[in-house]
Parts: structure tokens; C-alpha cells; sequence
């Protein structure tokens, strides 16, 4: 018996061309209205892998996920934070409601460290969310480890890449662009399971507080153990 076309696309991964995914996987929310109308679910996915692209640090690429990062991390999760090209800012993240004693830095001497690190961290289920900053060489078969592993973790993994990867095949469920213009964060979502976003989404946030590279008071320590496991990370 042949399947009809409403019945297909009630299957898990299956949408219309013309409409957004019904999600079967959860989502959070970011906290900007606008954003999360476009978003399947009206969220930030989870317990998959998603990609932010930008240029340049500090434009409002963390701020404008605080909320969905804070609610990821509610209860017992943790949020990690791989190879970040600067320490987090306590003060700011206090500030957007994330819990410092949450937070999970790992800042490895090699890249084969950071990419063993988010690895583990997502597919735990001890984090909520894994930030990763992994450089451009990496591999559309390490982007699938990735997926793979926060499906296993119902972790909300998150990519930060330069805007040249666009160019790039991703299995990441979502994709975002970020641009600063005139004071405004502009966000382009290229890929996301339904039709094109042909006009960006104007979020009206300010740029993310200064980071520092020297700990001080406030700033977030690194630490570089993961519970439950042993590996060493230089």
C-alpha cells in the first residue's frame, strides 16, 4: 500500500520543501522572539550539531546564544568550552544567567586534543552544551563524529567557524551566519531543515564584553578533566 504524501511527512526527517521541519528532537530556547520563529521547533536544537559562522571575536557571537546556552545548562549539566579563542568572561556570563560552576574549559596544546575533548564531552551526557572553536581544517567526517556524538549525549553541540566555511558540506542541522552592522546583530541562516531564510534576522544586542587571556578575578579558570574520564590533556 502506497504511502500518501501528508503520512510521509509526518516521518521523523521528513518535511516539506516549503515549511519547517516538525522537530522530533528537543530544542531551547534563545530568548530573541524574532530568531526562534525561524528556527524548527521555535528553538535552539539540541542533541545535535550546529554551526556558527563569523569573523572576527567579540561581535555578539556568544551573546546572542546566552539564553539557549543557560537553559541547556539547567540542573546538574555542564557547559563545556573547547579550545575557546579566549577565556570566557565571568561577569558577563553570570550576568546572562549561566551558572560559572557549570562551566568546563578545555584549552589543549594540539588539535587532535580539542577534537578528542568535544568528542567525549558530548556524547557523556554529562554537558548540556559543548562550544567548540576546532579551526578551519576540520573534516566533514570529524563534523559527523561530532553529530553522532551529541545525539548519543542529547547534547546541544555548537561549532564556531569563519564565514569561509560556508562555502563548505556540513551535516550540521542548523547553520548561522553573524554580522555587525550599524550596531545591530544580523543573523543569515543558510541551513536549517525547511525552506531558505531569504532575509537575515536583526537581533538589536550589543557586542559581547571584553575577554581577557590573563586569568584574573572573575575570569574563569581553565581546567582540563572531564568527569568520568582519564584522558590527559596538555
Amino acid at each position: 500500500m502506497k504511502a500518501s504524501i501528508a503520512e510521509l511527512a509526518k516521518l521523523p526527517g521528513v518535511w516539506r520543501g516549503g515549511e519547517l521541519e516538525h522537530v522530533v528532537h528537543s530544542v531551547v530556547a534563545t530568548g530573541h522572539a524574532a530568531l526562534d520563529r525561524e528556527l524548527p521547533g521555535n528553538g535552539w536544537p539540541t542533541g545535535t550539531l550546529s554551526e556558527v559562522l563569523h569573523d572576527g571575536a567579540g561581535i555578539g557571537e556568544l551573546t546572542f546564544l546566552a539564553g539557549a546556552l543557560g537553559r541547556a545548562s539547567e540542573g546538574d549539566r555542564l557547559l563545556a568550552w573547547i579550545n575557546p579563542p579566549h577565556l570566557p568572561y565571568a561577569p558577563a556570563l553570570r550576568q546572562s544567567g549561566i551558572v560559572l560552576e557549570h562551566c568546563l574549559i578545555v584549552r589543549p596544546a594540539r588539535m587532535e586534543d580539542a577534537l578528542w575533548s568535544a568528542e567525549q564531552a558530548l556524547k557523556s551526557g554529562a554537558c548540556g552544551a559543548v562550544l567548540a572553536w576546532l579551526g578551519e581544517s576540520v573534516d566533514y567526517a570529524v563534523l559527523r563524529r561530532l553529530q553522532m556524538a551529541a545525539e548519543a549525549g542529547r547534547s546541544m553541540a555548537v561549532m564556531f567557524r569563519s564565514t569561509a566555511a560556508e562555502r563548505l558540506s556540513t551535516p550540521a542541522h542548523l547553520r548561522v551566519v553573524l554580522t555587525r552592522q550599524c550596531g545591530r546583530l544580523e543573523v543569515r541562516i543558510p541551513k536549517r531543515r525547511g525552506p531558505p531564510l531569504l532575509a537575515p534576522v536583526v537581533l538589536h544586542i550589543g557586542p559581547a564584553q571584553p575577554r581577557v587571556e590573563t586569568p584574573r578575578p572573575q575570569t574563569l579558570s581553565p581546567v582540563f578533566v572531564f568527569p568520568q574520564h582519564t584522558h590527559a590533556v596538555a
